[in-house]
């Protein structure tokens, strides 16, 4: 932690600085600090920040496969600032290769983890009530002005008593689990270390780990990502994986792309062995005009906004303004990256 009594120069974007200024001055109490803009600071090169916040419109548009010129000057600024202690990032994921250069160098970095939580999991469960009533082959049909009964081999399957494999058991994994557990469907949980027993957030759920994952496979109408990307989860869901789904299953995906291997998905997709797809990550982002993902039928493509919400801004400041008072007060800050 910081000194208490050296004034804190605190790096946030002039937009954070205007909405969070006097609730900052009241976490900071009587302590001495600085307040530099992302902009001021790129412009004078300013490196002597301790403290940065790194919200939504710092990244923008950027992805972390292709970041826009004003992006990467932020990112300069970090690795140039010595004093730099601490970063809180307004994603849960803290996979950008800035994020691990910064830990790597001893800067401590904490996530907006549990900000979008509510959001990414209604998401996910968009995506599958959309494939499991058709709702891309009815949306194409309506399109040609087609009216096609849902009978015979069209007639939707009941979603309860469906198993659903939820790969990750955070603030995501764990809203989505008690959603789709109202639904009716079997809850199973890939996480890496099993709960104790009669665990209130496992209650109904049958948990495996990362080691034993491939044996409820075979039972997994749905297969659900929702980690983060690490050295386990990194290529989980390849061809192998892939293979052993029963056929007809579906892969929702809001966790990263690199969990898939998206050439295997592909493969699965075009042979039907698996039914559909929600994918709002992937392995490049944007995704390539050319990836064959895009004219699939049965899959659902979103640009890595499962996570957006009018709300979130809000949430994840007040992460950060938490945060700094712990930072203050000498406390573990919460959702710090290990």
């Amino acid at each position: 932690m910081s000194d208490p009594h050296a004034p804190l120069r605190i790096l946030m974007s002039q937009q954070s600085i205007d909405r969070w200024g006097a609730s900052l001055a009241a976490r900071m109490g009587p302590r001495p600090y600085e307040l530099m803009s992302w902009e001021a600071a790129t412009a004078e090169q300013r490196t002597d920040a301790d403290v940065a916040f790194i919200s939504r419109e710092v990244t923008g548009t950027s992805t972390k496969h292709e970041i826009h010129p004003a992006l990467q000057r932020i990112y300069a600024l970090l690795r140039q600032s010595p004093d730099l202690q601490w970063v809180h990032i307004h994603s849960a994921g803290a996979d950008r290769q800035i994020y691990l250069d910064l830990l790597a160098r001893g800067v401590q970095i904490t996530t907006s983890s549990g900000a979008n939580a509510q959001v990414v999991a209604t998401v996910a469960l968009a995506g599958m009530l959309a494939l499991a009533r058709r709702f891309p082959l009815l949306w194409a049909e309506q399109q040609n002005r087609q009216w096609i009964p849902m009978m015979g081999a069209r007639m939707p399957r009941d979603l309860p008593g469906q198993t659903a494999t939820i790969v990750g058991w955070g603030p995501i994994g764990q809203k989505l689990g008690s959603l789709l557990q109202a639904l009716g469907l079997q809850v199973v949980v890939v996480r890496q270390q099993l709960a104790a027993p009669h665990h209130p957030l496992c209650e109904g759920v049958e948990m495996v780990t990362f080691e034993s994952w491939t044996q409820v496979l075979p039972k997994t109408d749905w297969l659900i990502l929702a980690c983060p990307l690490t050295s386990k989860t990194r290529q989980l869901v390849n061809a192998s994986a892939l293979a052993v789904l029963p056929q007809g299953a579906h892969l929702i995906n809001v966790a990263r792309g690199e969990v898939v291997d998206e050439p295997a998905l592909v493969s699965a997709l075009q042979s039907g062995h698996l039914s559909g797809a929600f994918l709002d990550v992937f392995a490049h982002e944007p995704l390539p005009s050319d990836s064959p993902l895009w004219a699939m039928p049965q899959v659902m493509i979103t640009p890595h906004a499962a996570g957006h919400s009018d709300g979130n801004e809000t949430r994840v400041g007040q992460m950060f303004l938490d945060n700094l008072r712990c930072w203050n007060e000498g406390v573990a800050l919460c959702n710090s990256v290990v």
